[in-house]
């Protein structure tokens, strides 16, 4: 048996890097979820405290608080290191309450199925629908 050396172990190394600063976590299911790192594993499970999910829909986003929360290693795709001192989004994005984020994002869902999947051509107006 021989011992791991730095290749072996640069995987959990490198999350070392990262601890204590505020993250983005990009998950298998397309969600993106940031906050403070506090402990990892070799299988990437991570924990990230005052955790909060990013919804995006167009120009709208909502950070949805979480609180602590695990991560499952097998789900997570990428993570990055968050810049503190750049805006984190462009300016023309407006800020939305978690409630009309979700109205949003499950008729934009909605629109989706319509035309790609089932083949409706638009037969209405999307902004009156939108206002409803």
């Amino acid at each position: 048996m021989s011992w791991a050396g730095p290749d072996d172990i640069f995987l959990s190394t490198s999350l070392a890097t990262y601890l204590d600063k505020k993250l983005l976590v990009l998950l298998r299911d397309g969600r993106k979820l940031m906050g403070l790192l506090r402990s990892f594993d070799q299988f990437a499970n991570v924990v990230l405290e005052g955790a909060c999910e990013r919804v995006i829909v167009g120009d709208l986003y909502c950070d949805i608080p979480l609180g602590l929360y695990v991560i499952r290693g097998e789900n997570v795709v990428l993570i990055g290191e968050l810049d503190l001192e750049k805006e984190e989004l462009p300016s023309h994005m407006t800020p939305v309450s978690a409630a009309e984020i979700k109205r949003v994002r499950d008729f934009s869902q909605f629109l989706f199925l319509c035309t790609f999947l089932v083949g409706l051509p638009y037969l209405f107006d999307i902004t009156l629908l939108m206002k409803g």
